[in-house]
């Protein structure tokens, strides 16, 4: 079961629970957004599912709360230290970073070390086609996948993702480079639910349905030895040129270490007007996507749909009807509010 609660209201409660573990109010403010953002995606895997994590981490002292986000610029390039962090924050600020350099020189690149958890990487390529740009963004996370032809896992889900500016809805590609993202197998094995056939493997090398024996096992790359591939690229692009941890380096927030995860990130934005007036540009993704649209549909197809449009359709019905927290993540979040002294979250 689920209560729905207006974005606005979700917003609030998250950005107080920040606060009251040492967020400063403003940064609380963008990680919150950030979070609500996804979970009106319905990417409800990387939202507000995930502050629970975060608080804990920032209580024990594992992420830091107060970061001095350091940069070293050169040129239209830049890397940034995100002094452990949070992931939303750091992740945020240096797309910023990008824009900013996009705007200056047409293109903007910069890499990210010491970081966490960013949540969706779609939400960062957003903020780039907002503002007539197209987007890029990677992060390499914990070892979840094998190398091709392994059974122990090595590489990060390593998402890679894609926005690119379409009027006033983006077309927003995310994918990770695994079958699908740990997220999901995380929720299911908080729920108790089983997985599909073909997700993960267990410690054993061998494939299971069972969320909790995937966790102790390794995810399945998307596409076999492509995903594989694309795990290898994303970690080069995040983890290796950032500086920061990578394979089985990095650390993950769920186990009782208190030693920084050290995720890399990185960020490309690009100036179309560089290359040719918006209005051209956005003339010819009208046409395309129309020419898309117009595809002869197999039978038991609708609408072919352009990447982003169904997470569009769904934060239309939540900004409406409410963002759903089921009663087990309400439940441990209003159990946080409590020990913070704060209001509970309720109807």
């Amino acid at each position: 079961m689920s209560q729905h609660y207006s974005p606005q209201t979700v917003e609030n409660f998250c950005q107080a629970l920040l606060i009251a573990t040492g967020v400063p109010e403003d940064e609380a403010k963008i990680v919150s957004s950030v979070l609500v953002d996804t979970s009106l995606d319905g990417i409800d895997t990387h939202g507000i599912s995930r502050l629970p994590i975060y608080l804990s981490r920032l209580v024990n002292g594992r992420i830091n709360p107060k970061p001095l986000i350091q940069r070293k610029m050169n040129g239209a390039v830049a890397s940034v230290d995100g002094d452990n962090g949070l992931g939303q924050l750091v992740a945020y600020r240096s797309m910023e970073l990008a824009i900013d350099l996009a705007k200056e020189f047409g293109i903007g690149f910069v890499t990210v070390r010491n970081s966490n958890h960013f949540g969706a990487a779609s939400t960062y390529c957003k903020m780039a086609a907002n503002q007539q740009m197209i987007g890029q963004s990677y992060t390499n996370s914990p070892c979840g996948i094998p190398p091709w032809g392994g059974k122990s896992p090595y590489f990060g889900t390593n998402p890679i993702s894609y926005g690119f500016p379409n009027g006033e809805e983006p077309v927003i590609i995310d994918m990770s480079s695994s079958t699908v993202a740990r997220g999901n197998i995380i929720l299911a094995a908080k729920e108790g639910r089983s997985i599909p056939e073909g997700w993960a493997i267990d410690k054993d090398g061998k494939t299971t349905t069972d969320a909790k024996a995937a966790l102790q096992g390794a995810l399945l790359p998307v596409g076999g030895a492509k995903g594989y591939a694309l795990a290898l690229a994303v970690e080069i692009m995040s983890g290796i040129i950032s500086g920061s941890a990578y394979g089985t380096h990095v650390g993950w927030i769920y186990d009782d270490s208190l030693d920084p995860v050290n995720i890399g990130h990185s960020f490309f934005a690009m100036d179309i007007s560089r290359l040719m007036p918006v209005v051209d540009y956005s003339q010819r993704m009208s046409d395309m996507i129309g020419e898309i649209k117009k595809i002869p549909r197999v039978e038991e197809v609708d609408d072919i749909r352009i990447p982003g449009e169904r997470r569009q359709s769904i934060a239309e019905g939540r900004k409406k009807n409410g963002i759903p927290v089921n009663d087990g993540l309400l439940q441990e979040l209003n159990e946080l509010a409590g020990k913070f002294g704060l209001p509970i979250l309720n109807n």
